[in-house]
């Protein structure tokens, strides 16, 4: 497991306790509550509905934040950086995440060029490499 996988991994509560299907039937971040949650790839996913955590278990990987949940524009550097899970895009069906909201506002000048180059650094980020 590479330490990008951390997010996910060693029992912690993902996206800072932030339901992530709101994100995308919602258009807006969500938190979730301690009784209703899943564990999914090592990490506690809260919820904020039962009808949530359904629609997620069903499809976990249609929800869950691209990169890792780590910051998209970080990413596209080639770094590794915690999120606010206020910083949220979704774009073309994807929910991404950024450290701040100022950084959000960068990296949404250019969604395609900062994901492109995100994904070119992906492999090396979640192995440690």
């Amino acid at each position: 497991m590479g330490r990008a996988d951390a997010v996910f991994t060693r029992g912690r509560v993902a996206i800072r306790g932030f339901d992530p299907v709101p994100y995308f039937n919602e258009e807006k971040p969500v938190i979730g509550y301690k009784n209703i949650t899943y564990k999914w790839i090592g990490a506690i996913w809260p919820f904020s509905s039962e009808t949530n955590r359904k629609s997620f278990m069903d499809h976990p990987k249609k929800c869950v934040p691209q990169y890792g949940g780590y910051g998209a524009y970080a990413a596209s550097k080639g770094s590794l950086a915690p999120t606010d899970p206020k910083a949220w895009t979704l774009y073309k069906g994807k929910l991404y995440l950024n450290y701040s909201r100022s950084v959000r506002d960068i990296w949404s000048e250019d969604n395609d060029g900062y994901i492109s180059a995100a994904d070119e650094h992906w492999t090396d980020l979640k192995t440690g490499g």
